[in-house]
């Protein structure tokens, strides 16, 4: 296990003390870490709990120790998962590393939280614990063990409003699994989104035929422990969940929507620090080329189209020649990031014709892994050709920039819908990989229909930037999680 930052008192005085418990993927990773700092900031005792897995990479490739040494309340702890990969994986490998979290991980951590050295009886025990909301079982350990619990969901809200918290609602209505083939029969059984979400819509996971996976069981444990929880907290602000929040909050009344947190983070942290200390926000389990940033500054305003799928998500080689042709054709200069291992059999370039190598000197930028934040907060970036997923989605609203979606699995399908019929601010390509589909939409997002999309994505953006003000909605919400933590915390068993 990995030592303290600081001495824990031995008198056996009881102390606000968060445990913090991510699924080990990078965004998850990501967002909880940003969360931990915010609790920091506050004062609170936080342990981060990793499984080892994710932890390696993390500290090989950021300075998240350095970044953290400043907390004397803060510490990291890992726990064995039984996944022996020395880098992140890939989608494909999502349930491998769940079912080892279930195998290795679950008894480990109930010995944890029960009888072991965040239990009751340890020198500093945990009075609040905040899991990922996919980890059920820990809604389940803490009832054991007496800890309140405030579920953190990292995947978004409409995901987890359409395709989790109601999938035994549509198992119970026969929606799913689907009956016939017809992927744009609309899915009217989920308040809020009656009009909305089609078949398609829907989270990967509810294409599957069979009610017994492990997929779908996740979902469905994960259905039911959160609305056992004493509180839920969301990557997401008010306006823009506005849709199907009151609806969530019927099963959910205690929501925290403390979103954008990527910038509300950053917000509070240079608020709290001294100017003149350099802060780096990176999180990233890849290792980040910053070369780009100086291909980017080349450009004009609003020219370059970024493009990645991600920290998981993977294409064919066919895919990818497609996506190529069309973003060429388009005629739009491109930043791309190509995750190592992102394309299913490996990257060959002889499969790729020669006339995209070509183009691609004179017009494009390729990089393994890019500082996205940064990225899209560049003034030469004018739109992003996303996987959808939810970081990405909210760092791209935040930053008021246009998205092509071509979603890959998990909440991504429910996302890219809601950018282009919710939000109005992009074009959803899902279920599809063309090339002549693929340049239309980087045309309409960055020429054609530019000005409708970016007026849509300007106002989004604006509203985000509000609700981390000191009045906005988040920053309320985030307030009242710490002084609902402080609370449960004074309540012992």
């Amino acid at each position: 296990m990995d030592q303290s930052h600081e001495q824990i008192n031995s008198k056996h005085t009881i102390e606000p003390h968060v445990l913090m418990f991510p699924i080990p993927f990078q965004g998850p990773v990501n967002c909880f870490l940003k969360l931990a700092e915010l609790l920091c900031l506050s004062g609170i005792h936080v342990t981060f709990l990793n499984t080892q897995h994710i932890h390696r990479p993390l500290l090989r490739h950021t300075e998240v120790l350095s970044r953290f040494s400043r907390y004397p309340n803060f510490r990291f702890e890992t726990i064995p998962d039984g996944v022996e990969h020395e880098t992140p994986v890939s989608v494909d490998r999502f349930l491998e590393v769940m079912a080892g979290v279930d195998v290795v991980t679950k008894p480990l951590f109930r010995e944890m939280m029960v009888s072991g050295r965040f239990s009751w009886e340890s020198e500093r025990p945990v009075t609040v614990m905040i899991p990922d909301a996919y980890f059920s079982f820990a809604v389940d350990v803490a009832k054991e063990a007496s800890v309140p619990v405030i579920c953190f969901e990292t995947v978004s809200p409409c995901c987890l409003w359409t395709s989790y918290l109601n999938l035994p609602t549509l198992i119970e209505a026969g929606d799913v699994p689907f009956k016939g083939n017809d992927l744009d029969e609309l899915i009217t059984s989920i308040p809020g989104t009656e009009q909305i979400i089609r078949r398609r819509d829907l989270a990967s996971q509810c294409r599957s035929t069979d009610m017994s996976s492990q997929s779908i069981e996740l979902i469905v444990k994960e259905a039911h422990a959160v609305p056992e929880a004493q509180g839920l907290i969301l990557n997401t602000f008010e306006e823009l969940d506005s849709l199907i929040l009151k609806h969530m909050r019927k099963l959910c009344p205690n929501i925290y929507t403390i979103g954008p947190l990527h910038t509300l983070h950053k917000a509070q942290l240079t608020a709290n620090t001294n100017p003149l200390q350099e802060n780096n926000f990176s999180n990233s389990v890849w290792k980040e080329d910053r070369t780009c940033m100086s291909w980017l500054d080349e450009h004009d305003p609003k020219t370059v189209l970024y493009i990645s799928i991600g920290s998981l998500a993977t294409m064919t080689i066919d895919q990818l020649v497609e996506i190529w042709y069309g973003v060429i054709n388009s005629g739009t200069p491109f930043l791309w990031v190509r995750r190592p291992g992102s394309i299913i059999g490996g990257y060959d370039e002889s499969q790729v014709p020669d006339e995209l190598l070509a183009r691609t000197k004179e017009i494009g930028c390729i990089v393994e892994w890019a500082p996205q934040e940064d990225v899209l907060a560049h003034p030469a970036i004018g739109g992003f050709l996303t996987h959808s997923g939810w970081n990405s989605t909210m760092e791209s609203i935040t930053q008021g920039i246009p998205m092509v979606c071509w979603p890959n699995f998990v909440d991504q399908q429910v996302n890219s819908r809601f950018v282009e019929e919710v939000w109005k601010v992009g074009v959803d390509i899902k279920d599809t990989c063309d090339r002549l589909q693929v340049e239309k939409a980087v045309r309409d997002i960055m020429d054609s229909k530019r000005n409708v999309y970016t007026q849509s994505a300007n106002t989004w953006a604006n509203l985000a930037k509000e609700s981390i003000t000191k009045t906005g909605s988040s920053s309320i919400h985030l307030a009242r999680l710490i002084d609902d933590i402080l609370a449960m915390s004074l309540t012992q068993p």
